[in-house]
């Protein structure tokens, strides 16, 4: 080997030692560069979980079935129901009693069909000798026609000289004006089939041969909401004394803006009123005292649960449907085990009305809620969590229907009062005016129907009472 190829080869590992302490070098930045990389790694895997998870809850949509929505809102989507099959037929069950159109021995009109002569010989037949061989009835309407009583007053001078005037009857007050049939007629429509002015207005002047204007009609409402407001307020009364009362509200618009009607009811009475408030203000202005002797039922809503009252029991149908989100979403045991839980409970009031607080069956339940209350939750079940936690908060609420014979485990039949407003809007889109008088009126309806007696007579007998002297603002 020359010199120079001596130098050159030195020069040659002297470059290549160069690289190796360059690599070296090198070698603790690669190391914190890969630790950051596998924490990024870490970090977007499980964002990525997380994002799945969301993904395929959105996938799950909020409905009546799982949720508190009402049906109108489920948007043509099936739903599942809560209710587990019963094992019996669809259709009337055995024994069930039909009913079918009857023959009455009494017709208010007879038409004789006799014939005049005979079909094959032509010759003229004897009435006098026609036997009945059958007959038939149709039931139908005769057209309505509005009667017009006249009410004449006379005067007589007695003897004494005093010239006695007679009175006109009670509610005949103006020169002219319609009865208490037509106001009846008005409001039973307008309230109770929810049908709007307008179409109210050609009912009465096709129909009716009556040509009322809406402004006449919407005052005859407003009259008949002002005979009953007594009544009514006397429904206040008495529901501040009830030992067991359901609450609701729903929103309603008023002339474009966003009003509450609220429900207060029990198993023979409902009182419903309306307020800008769905906060504390609304359940103050009607019932300032609260209900110091009654369990009140409801939902979860903050302002029912701070109210005043001996105790409170939460709507375990609306428990369940949020508990049948959870269990479509989140998929947590917990869900699973807390449905199944109440569940049992509902099958043990069906059993029996109430039970000793030292009764085995309920003793089993409390410990059983105590248990899953304090069970640990996965951070990402969030929603479940955060209804585990509201359990706790409420936990006196939930099983209070085990001991009452006379306190439900749901709040249905306020829903159902709600539904009625609901219905009455998707007719008529809103309120324009007279929504209290609406809420007057549909609270005497309601409570009429709960205690078995005809809309209309109810209607009929309010619009024979006297007018108020000052109507309320």
């Amino acid at each position: 080997m020359t010199e120079s190829d001596y130098i050159a080869k030195i020069a040659v590992l002297e470059a290549e030692n160069a690289d190796l302490r360059f690599q070296v070098l090198r070698i603790p930045l690669l190391e914190s560069e890969n630790v950051a990389l596998r924490q990024q790694v870490l970090g977007l895997t499980q964002k990525l979980s997380e994002l799945s998870i969301k993904v395929e809850q959105l996938g799950v949509r909020k409905n009546s079935s799982n949720s508190s929505l009402p049906p109108s809102s489920d948007l043509q989507r099936k739903t599942r129901s809560l209710r587990t099959a019963s094992g019996r037929k669809p259709g009337g069950q055995h024994g069930h009693k039909g009913t079918t159109l009857k023959m009455t021995d009494s017709p208010e009109h007879i038409e004789p069909l006799v014939p005049s002569f005979c079909s094959i010989c032509a010759a003229a037949l004897d009435a006098s000798r026609a036997i009945m061989v059958e007959r038939r009835q149709v039931v139908d309407i005769p057209p309505i026609e509005a009667e017009t009583t006249e009410y004449r007053v006379y005067g007589i001078t007695c003897h004494c000289g005093h010239h006695q005037i007679a009175s006109f009857p009670d509610g005949v007050d103006n020169h002219i004006q319609y009865g208490p049939n037509i106001a009846a007629l008005a409001t039973y429509h307008n309230v109770y089939q929810y049908v709007p002015f307008k179409r109210l207005q050609d009912f009465f002047t096709h129909a009716c041969h009556l040509p009322l204007s809406i402004g006449t009609l919407e005052n005859i409402v407003f009259r008949m909401a002002e005979k009953a407001r007594p009544i009514w307020d006397g429904f206040r009364q008495t529901l501040e004394q009830s030992k067991n009362v359901g609450g609701d509200e729903t929103s309603a618009k008023v002339n474009g803006k966003k009003q509450w009607i609220w429900v207060w009811q029990t198993t023979f009475l409902t009182f419903l009123t309306i307020s800008v408030s769905r906060g504390a203000a609304a359940i103050n202005a009607s019932f300032p005292k609260g209900f110091p002797l009654a369990t009140l039922c409801s939902d979860r809503w903050k302002a029912q649960l701070n109210t005043w009252a001996k105790k409170h029991q939460l709507c375990l149908a609306h428990l369940l449907r949020e508990l049948e989100y959870l269990i479509q979403t989140e998929k947590t045991t917990w869900a699973d085990q807390f449905k199944e839980l109440l569940l049992k409970a509902i099958k043990l009031k069906q059993t029996l009305p109430s039970y000793p607080v030292d009764h085995p069956g309920a003793v089993a339940m409390e410990k059983q809620l105590d248990g899953l209350l304090k069970e640990p939750m996965p951070d990402t079940a969030t929603k479940t969590k955060t209804l585990q936690g509201s359990m706790s908060k409420y936990r006196i609420f939930i099983f209070p229907f085990l001991y009452d014979p006379d306190t439900p485990f749901e709040n249905n039949a306020s829903e159902r009062a709600i539904r009625n407003v609901k219905v009455k809007l998707k007719v008529s889109g809103q309120f324009k005016t007279g929504q209290q008088g609406y809420c007057i009126i549909r609270s005497i309806i309601d409570t009429a129907i709960k205690n078995g007696q005809s809309v209309f007579n109810v209607l009929t007998a309010m619009a024979m009472m006297p007018n108020p002297e000052k109507a309320a603002v």
